[in-house]
């Protein structure tokens, strides 16, 4: 260890980067980090979109073999979202009826299918709740930090997101598609990248 450290950095970085790279090579995982069974997956949810782009950067980090595509007929499974909604309401009143605290909550919506429309895992929906406190003298900065709030939940819904499609139960599913449920094959045009509307403003 004592030689080591007497190394120049950038070597220590060089070597230490290898050992990285060897690690990897072995089949080294981060923590949690589970590869899905398949290898093609076709979403609805846009990747244009911030949510949209994280959630492919984090399924690929974990599943290198797994890849987007463009085309639904291409894929092994399609991603649906069937909906997002947000809401923000009062949580507590001061002596003056003035709001003190608000709460917001998230619920966000999908379902997984194979290519034929075999039910992999069924509509799930994933529900965020934060409380943040109100201050009427600085309106507009509250009204950016619930914005900002609501942004931080929705990309919190992910490693839930790619937990439950890792899942054992969704990898027996995709073992055993013909034998599970088939339903109509949804919509799948790709949604608006703009964020649900939430509150129109909060008031104090």
């Amino acid at each position: 260890m004592a030689s080591f450290a007497l190394l120049p950095r950038r070597l220590r970085l060089a070597l230490a980067g290898l050992a990285l790279l060897a690690l990897g090579a072995c089949g080294f995982h981060l923590k949690g980090a589970t590869p899905l069974p398949f290898q093609a997956i076709y979403t609805n949810i846009n990747l244009d979109s911030e949510f949209g782009a994280r959630l492919r950067r984090t399924i690929t980090a974990n599943s290198p073999g797994t890849r987007f595509t463009d085309r639904r007929q291409e894929a092994d499974v399609y991603l649906h979202q069937i909906s997002e909604s947000q809401n923000l309401r009062q949580l507590s009143l001061d002596a003056d009826g003035r709001v003190e605290e608000y709460e917001l909550n998230l619920d966000f919506q999908f379902e997984l299918l194979d290519r034929e429309g075999h039910v992999l895992l069924p509509p799930t929906t994933l529900h965020g709740v934060r409380e943040l406190p109100y201050n009427d003298r600085i309106v507009q900065a509250k009204e950016g930090e619930i914005d900002s709030t609501f942004k931080d939940m929705r990309n919190g819904l992910i490693d839930q997101i790619l937990r439950r499609m890792s899942s054992p139960e969704v990898r027996a599913a995709y073992a055993n598609a013909a034998d599970r449920p088939v339903v109509p094959m949804p919509d799948d045009k790709v949604l608006d990248a703009s964020p649900p509307a939430g509150p129109a403003s909060i008031r104090p």
